[in-house]
Formats: C-alpha cells, structure tokens, sequence
C-alpha cells in the first residue's frame, strides 16, 4: 500500500512556510500520486503558479474562473482521494471553520465531503490563541484531522512554543495513514515493535552489546503506523530519530526490553521482535572501571533473559507473533526451529552480508511460516518492512 496512482489536492495559503508546499508536492508526486494544487491569492505572492507546475506536471488553479471552468471547485472537491491544506494559516482556519466560501480554496472545502488534512503554520501567539483552537476543535469536530504544528524555528526567530509547519516528510506520513488504514487489517490494532541492541554493563563505562542500528524495527513501526495501526516502538540505544507516530519506549538493558514487552503485550494484536538483544550479561559488574594496566580480564557471564519466551504466555489471543533470525549458516533450517520452539507465526530469516543485514540500509530475508518460505531479494529495509506487514496482515 503506498500513495502511488492517490489523488490528493494540496491547497497552499499565504505564509512563508509556502516553501514547504513545493517540497511537499514533489514527495507527492515523486511517489506516483497526481497532485492538484490551488492556490490562495495570497500563497502566490510567496510561490508563484508555474513552480508547482514544474513540480507536479499538471495546471495549478488559482481562481473560480480560471481556465473557463466556474464549476472547477466542484469537481476539485470530489474526485481527490485526500485534501491536504500545507501551510494551512490562521486566516484560512479560521475561513474554514465558518463555512467561508470567497475564494476558490474555500469553496471547494465547502463542497468536500472526503477526507482533509490540515498542516497548520503560523506565529506561536497567533497558534495558541483561543479562536485559532477553537477553529481547530470545529474542523476536527467535522472529521477533518490536523498535523502539527511543531516546535521551532519561525520566520521572525526562534520559539519555544507550537507554530512551525510540520516538515513535508511528517505530512507525507500523515497523508499516507489516512488513505492507507482503509484497506489495512492494521487499522486500529495495536501493534508493539522491538527495535536495536541493548547494552549490559561490565563497569560504568563499557558495555556488551550487538551489532544493530535499529533501522529495520524502526522501518517497521512507520510501516505500521502507516497503515492505521496503534504503535508502540521499544527501542534500544540508537541514534536514529524517533519516527513520526509511533509511540517510543527507551530502554538500555535486555530486561528492561523484556520488561516493557511484557507490559504491552497483552494487548497487542501484533508484536514485532525486529531488536537485538545482548544474550549475556556479565555476572559481577565491576563497581568501576578496570584498567588495561591491571591485566588479564576474566569475565563469567549469565544469559540474559529470552524475551519470546518470557512474554509467550501473556500474548493476546489472535494475535500474530514475529521473531527475526539472525544466521551465519543453516539458516533456513535453524530459522523454521526457531518458529516452532518459541510459537511463532512468521519468522524473519536475515542473512548476514556485507550488503544487507545489520547496520547497513539493506536487507536480503526470507519469511518463514508454517506454510511457505518466501525468499525476498536485496532491497531496503523499508521494502522489507513492507513485505512483513503484509504478511501480518494475512496472519491476522
């Protein structure tokens, strides 16, 4: 599922996050989505009408009357799968939720009855003014759902308060959601992913850990999210940036992945084991840090807890269970063991390369159920993560 053959309408009002609007359009239409634009009088003082030309291949309409169509708000307004109103002003929400129809933009509001998706921007004191929130309580009343704004930079200088546009890629994400979950089984389900290393402590300073940069769980919460689904993404130490939507738990060791696991997964319709937990933990931590003077260092280690196997007895009935494989050699085999042994439904064989599997952008899997082994080719984890969730969707 992907924006690929949407129609989606983007109306840009007058403001200096204009800008956003062309960044916007070309992610829209760069993903195979035909893209409408109309602009408000004002948005095209910021960005003239042949830029979103350039952008989106297709005629921008600024006017009722332009190009001899007076009826074109009508059509405007129905035949887009998704209204997507970046950067939506204060003036235009304000428009908006009175039922205004004095230009082009907001005529064909008045006359949507589909799905629309506001991006407010604007000076933080305007944002947090009681009209422009009760403008927005009546828009989402009507079902129209909101995206940001979000805290930073503005055009008259730094803020500490909501106002700033919602980057184009939050959008984006947003826009997918809202045409996506109607097809999706993940709609409304709740859906809990593992992703990273966890670390254990032999002194203060260093750690035992596994080789993992948490790309391919954290794929996997955005996929979800993208599809409706009600995401809460257990993470270990990564760099990554949180994903828009998903909901980030953080945690360092094995049990305290194992331990937030344990809490969500009740009442998870999915739980997605995409992390990579240390299996050792040394027994004696050292109280501090051991030098290299000092010698010869002997550690005993303990095994960590196996979170699979702790929290098998507490998933919820229905619900679709997938572990990740990590091999060297026997793969498919050791793979389809490890499915049967700790009550799996998919397993996600990884192969380890130079070019795909840990740390890197790639992957080359196999998905393993009790039915088939589906090899996928290299592609990105973000394909990748396509694949698994469609192969949830069909275990659901």
């Amino acid at each position: 599922m992907t924006l690929a053959g949407r129609h989606v309408l983007l109306g840009v009002s007058g403001g200096i996050a204009s800008y956003k609007a062309c960044t916007l359009a070309r992610r829209l239409a760069e993903s195979g989505t035909a893209v409408d634009v109309v602009l408000t009088a004002s948005a095209a003082e910021f960005v003239g009408p042949v830029t979103f030309e350039a952008l989106t291949g297709r005629p921008v309409h600024t006017s009722l009357w332009d190009r001899g169509r007076p009826l074109a708000h009508l059509s405007l307004a129905q035949e887009a799968d998704l209204v997507v109103l970046a950067p939506a002003t204060a003036h235009l929400i304000a428009r908006a939720a009175q039922g205004l129809a004095d230009d082009l933009l907001t005529t064909m509001l008045l006359a949507r009855t589909g799905p629309v998706l506001v991006a407010p921007a604007m000076n933080d004191a305007m944002f947090a003014h009681p009209a422009t929130q009760a403008n927005l309580a009546t828009l989402r009343a009507r079902g129209w759902h909101v995206v940001g704004p979000e805290v930073g930079a503005l055009a008259e200088g730094p803020s500490d308060r909501p106002g700033r546009m919602s980057e184009p890629e939050t959008v984006l994400i947003e826009a997918r959601r809202l045409l996506d979950r109607r097809a999706s089984k993940l709609d409304g389900r709740r859906v809990v992913v593992t992703a990273g290393p966890t670390r254990e402590h032999l002194d203060p300073i260093r750690v035992l850990t596994n080789i993992s940069s948490g790309r391919m769980g954290f794929a996997l919460a955005a996929e979800a999210y993208a599809r409706g689904a009600d995401v809460t993404l257990v993470a270990g130490p990564t760099p990554l940036p949180a994903p828009h939507g998903p909901t980030r738990i953080a945690v360092e060791t094995t049990a305290e992945m194992a331990s937030a696991v344990l809490g969500l997964v009740g009442n998870a319709d999915a739980l997605l084991m995409a992390a990579a937990p240390a299996d050792f933990r040394p027994s004696s931590p050292l109280a501090s840090k051991r030098k290299r003077g000092d010698g010869i260092l002997t550690v005993e280690m303990d095994p960590t807890e196996d979170i699979l196997e702790t929290t098998r007895s507490s998933r919820k009935a229905g619900s679709v269970t997938v572990g990740f494989a990590y091999e060297t050699e026997d793969g498919v085999a050791r793979a389809r063991a490890k499915r049967t042994r700790k009550g799996l439904d998919l397993v996600v064989l990884n192969v380890h390369a130079d070019d795909a599997g840990a740390e890197v952008e790639t992957n080359r899997v196999t998905l393993i159920t009790a039915d088939a082994d589906t090899p996928i080719a290299r592609t990105t984890k973000v394909e990748v993560a396509a694949h698994v969730l469609d192969a949830v969707e069909r275990l659901l």
